[in-house]
C-alpha cells in the first residue's frame, strides 16, 4: 500500500528547506561599526618592554660569550633556539600592538596572527569574561560558540563595545531559551 499524500518532489523539497535547522540570531548594535584595540595600552606597553628587556638581556649574553665563548657568528649560531623564541616573541607582540576587534551586524572580527570571524547568525552561545579591577592588564575575552560547537575568544577593552558584547550575549540567550 502506498501514500498517495506524498510526492518525491514534497519530499525531496522537505530535506532541502532552508528552515530545517534552528532560526539564525539576529542581533543590532547600537551604531553601525564598532572598532577599537584588542588589548589595553598598558599590556601594549608591557609586552613591548618585555620584548625589548628579553632582547638586550639576550644581546648582553652573547657579548659576554655565554653561548659557547664566542662573540662571533659562532657564538650567535649557538645561541639560535634562543634567537629563534626572541623572534617568536616579537612576533608576538606585534601582533598584540596591532590587533584590532570590530563588532557590526554580521559578527565579530579580530585581527590577529590569524584573523578571526565570527557570524552572528551561526551562535550558539557568548559569554563576557573579565577581571574586574585589573583589565588595565588583563582583557576582558568574549567567548562564543557556534551551533557546530566551534568556539572563539575575542579580546574587547573599549567600554562601548564591552557593553554591546554583554548586551549581545543576553540577547542571545534569551533567544536560544526559546
Amino acid at each position: 500500500m502506498t501514500d498517495t499524500n506524498t510526492s518525491p518532489d514534497t519530499a525531496s523539497s522537505a530535506v532541502s528547506s532552508p528552515n530545517t535547522g534552528p532560526e539564525p540570531f539576529r542581533f543590532t548594535p547600537t551604531f553601525d561599526v564598532l572598532e577599537g584595540p584588542a588589548f589595553s595600552r598598558s599590556f601594549q606597553v608591557i609586552t613591548l618592554l618585555t620584548v625589548l628587556g628579553s632582547g638586550y638581556w639576550l644581546l648582553n649574553l652573547w657579548q659576554h660569550g655565554e653561548f659557547g665563548g664566542d662573540t662571533g657568528w659562532n657564538g650567535l649560531r649557538n645561541a639560535g633556539w634562543f634567537v629563534m623564541g626572541w623572534v617568536l616573541l616579537a612576533w608576538t607582540a606585534w601582533h598584540v600592538v596591532r590587533s584590532c576587534v570590530r563588532l557590526d551586524a554580521h559578527g565579530l572580527h579580530q585581527t590577529w596572527i590569524w584573523d578571526k570571524h565570527q557570524s552572528l547568525d551561526e551562535l550558539a552561545f557568548a559569554k563576557l569574561l573579565r577581571v574586574r579591577g585589573v583589565e588595565w592588564l588583563i582583557a576582558p575575552r568574549f567567548y562564543t560558540r557556534t551551533l557546530a560547537g566551534k568556539f572563539m575568544v575575542f579580546y574587547v577593552i573599549r567600554a562601548d563595545m564591552l557593553e554591546e558584547c554583554r548586551r549581545l550575549s543576553k540577547e542571545l540567550e534569551a533567544f536560544r531559551r526559546l
